[in-house]
């Protein structure tokens, strides 16, 4: 049975938060995950965009545990392992922004009719899960258009993401997303795309950037020296 990773604890539209059941033990930045519904043939899809961990409490915060009162210095894990009772009074949440869903087998990525329930199972997708929903790069325009989170670092981190069959080349990077209607200046993650060639080498071609859009070289750096290369 597939091991559930926390629960939700506070949804909606276009986002929701979980809760680890393991402290300090979120998935990674930019992970797929998927929330269930209260539906059994439906599941939400989102990708990890913020990971914290803190006091249980509302509005505490986590105590100074490095030095005893006896003068004894503690370090890292040593913290932990001297002080099991923090697991009780910490808690790692994470946060996703939701891609798309799944109904009765079909993965559609735009908004789900309802978010997930709170305090319903989440999980981390990998393997054909993983392949099966980036086989279509429809969701990309919610990341690079999203607010208040880092989208370019969001869409490097999915695109890195490992999964079966990279090799031949069938990522949902390859597909040219054109720049919403909003924006008439295009992105410059919008003129990536891959060709069919020697070395699956990544190309950059018609490279045309309006002088008010940024030119961001995380991205792509990340992306042209990614494990791709």
């Amino acid at each position: 049975m597939e091991a559930r990773i926390g629960e939700v604890i506070e949804s909606t539209t276009t986002g929701f938060t979980a809760g680890a059941y393991e402290l300090l033990a979120a998935p990674p930045f930019g992970a797929l995950v998927r929330a269930q519904t209260r539906v059994e043939s439906m599941a939400i899809y989102g990708l990890v965009y913020e990971i914290r961990t803190g006091s249980k409490e509302p509005g505490g915060r986590a105590l100074v545990h490095g030095r005893t009162y006896a003068g004894r210095e503690l370090y890292d894990a040593e913290i932990y392992q001297e002080h099991p009772d923090l697991a009780e009074v910490l808690q790692t949440e994470f946060s996703a922004i939701t891609v798309g869903f799944v109904e009765a087998g079909r993965v559609r990525q735009n908004l789900p009719p309802q978010p997930p329930p709170v305090h319903y199972s989440v999980y981390e997708c990998a393997g054909d899960e993983l392949t099966r929903f980036t086989a279509e790069s429809d969701f990309f325009r919610t990341l690079l258009f999203a607010y208040q989170m880092p989208s370019d670092e969001l869409l490097s981190a999915v695109i890195r993401l490992p999964r079966p069959g990279r090799s031949r080349g069938r990522l949902a990077a390859q597909r040219r997303l054109r720049p919403a209607h909003r924006d008439p200046a295009p992105h410059p993650a919008l003129m990536l795309y891959t060709t069919q060639g020697v070395d699956r080498r990544w190309r950059i071609e018609n490279m045309r950037i309006a002088d008010r859009v940024s030119y961001d070289p995380i991205l792509l750096s990340s992306i042209l020296y990614s494990r791709f290369w």
